[in-house]
């Protein structure tokens, strides 16, 4: 049987990494979005185990010492990581997993899996970003300001990733990450 390729979305808070991620696996069964685990409070509508696994810092840390995740980084004031055997469990039963995550837990994964797909999703500009931020109106002004400043700071790790798509046009932007998961997981069929 093959087993699955891990993919890494990543790029700045509010770039539409989700939106992209969630029109890849309406279209491809076989790939599956990991589930993160983070200590921030759900936001409206999220639900525990579908969006994330919510712990408290002390659960979170906990298992981030006993190796449980995969990659995990503080952002924005928060913990953030990727449970690691809910990866390795759908990667040996063939499927791509794919992990939505920030630039510092994509780094991690680059290094402990080379053969990683490293996708950074980049916004058409910082003023882009900063509107679709307000439109989401589910941070602080504080919040939107620290995110911008993460934004400039993680623009600049791009060149590490193995593919860049500029989330200028929603369409647009969808077929380029849909047509380098289907060369990028094709090139691991048998």
């Amino acid at each position: 049987m093959r087993r699955g390729r891990l993919f890494v979305v990543a790029g700045p808070s509010g770039a539409g990494k989700g939106t992209l991620v969630a029109e890849l696996l309406k279209r491809y069964p076989r790939a599956r979005l990991s589930v993160s685990a983070t200590t921030r409070d759900p936001r409206p509508g999220e639900r525990e185990g579908v969006e994330y696994h919510f712990l408290d810092r002390e659960e979170f840390l906990r298992r981030a010492g006993e190796g449980e995740f995969l990659e995990w980084a503080e952002v924005h004031g928060n913990l953030y990581g990727t449970p690691r055997r809910d990866v390795e469990e759908w990667l040996d039963r063939g499927y791509d997993v794919i992990l939505e995550i920030d630039v510092q837990g994509a780094r991690q994964v680059r290094e402990r899996v080379p053969d990683a797909v490293t996708v950074f999703v980049e916004p058409p500009s910082l003023e882009a970003l900063e509107e679709r931020l307000r439109r989401r109106g589910t941070e602080s002004e504080e919040e939107i300001r620290r995110r911008l400043r993460n934004a400039v700071r993680e623009s600049g790790e791009k060149d590490g990733f193995r593919h860049v798509v500029v989330n200028d046009e929603l369409q647009r932007a969808v077929e380029e990450l849909c047509a380098i998961y289907e060369s990028e997981s094709s090139s691991t069929e048998t």
